[in-house]
């Protein structure tokens, strides 16, 4: 377990102090009724400062033991939790390029992307009828920016950032740019721009189902003068852009962000919950 929570972090110290509040009223009622004799005073005292130590000691593993949280933010339940997208109920968000390519070469889609893992072993037809699909797809005539683009590989159609597309249990939404290289980048204006738009998306299309998403850019895509952004900074940047949307899951539908095993190690859920609305 990486203890990616400080042991003198001001949300532990908070946690445990209720927790030793409770102790010290408990213990207070019980010395009412029991006396404890002169010499074994001291010897009590020590072991209810132990106690008292054990407990933060325990409450802070217990904060880098965190795998899960819920929060409510702007009365609808967000859930941050370890897993596989693949496996979440509802609707699930994956995120392409602006181009919505399919082509998974190592070049322009890597294999090993969510992108790439969808396409290859999630996608239950034809790449070319995915294709035909999109192609046909009735977007909303700002969504398409430019058509009949120059482009050594891939599609000719570039698509707005946010632009989302339903496909079955799939929300497919135009995350990324390409530069010519077909490197994905994206800089800070365009990551709030594509966030603000996808919620808004969302908002139109989710029918009242759960939601599930990843950090987006927590992946390969670089977003341009930030390159030592963690994906707890990506992830509060997206809960922030989400309580300024209009977009509000009713009862039972909820949003679900994931966060892949080998990532969750960096990211302090704790204070994520105990910061009001997640940010």
């Amino acid at each position: 377990m990486n203890l990616k929570v400080k042991i003198l972090d001001r949300n532990v110290i908070k946690k445990s102090v209720k927790f030793i509040a409770g102790a010290s009223t408990s213990l207070s009622a019980v010395l009412l009724f029991v006396d404890i004799p002169p010499n074994c005073k001291i010897l009590a005292g020590l072991a209810f400062l132990c106690t008292l130590v054990l407990i933060h000691i325990a409450t802070w593993l217990h904060a880098n033991s965190l795998r899960e949280i819920s929060i409510e933010i702007e009365g609808s339940t967000v859930k941050i939790t370890t897993g596989d997208i693949f496996k979440q109920n509802g609707l699930k968000a994956i995120a392409f390029n602006e181009y919505f390519d399919t082509q998974v070469d190592d070049i322009i889609i890597s294999r090993t992307s969510l992108n790439g893992k969808f396409i290859e072993h999630e996608l239950k037809e034809s790449v070319e009828n995915l294709d035909a699909y999109i192609a046909s797809y009735l977007f909303d005539d700002r969504d398409v920016i430019e058509t009949e683009v120059t482009r050594h590989k891939g599609k000719i159609t570039r698509y707005r950032l946010g632009t989302t597309c339903v496909y079955g249990d799939f929300l497919l939404t135009a995350f990324a740019r390409f530069d010519a290289k077909n490197q994905a980048n994206l800089t800070m204006p365009e990551y709030l721009e594509f966030l603000i738009n996808f919620w808004d998306k969302v908002n139109k299309v989710y029918a009242q189902k759960s939601v599930s998403t990843t950090i987006f850019g927590s992946g390969i895509t670089r977003i341009k003068g930030h390159k030592t952004i963690s994906d707890e900074d990506l992830l509060k940047i997206m809960l922030w852009t989400f309580r300024i949307s209009e977009m509000r899951f009713k009862y039972p539908a909820r949003l679900t962000i994931v966060i892949h095993e080998s990532k969750i190690d960096q990211i302090n859920l704790l204070d994520i919950a105990s910061v009001k609305n997640g940010v």
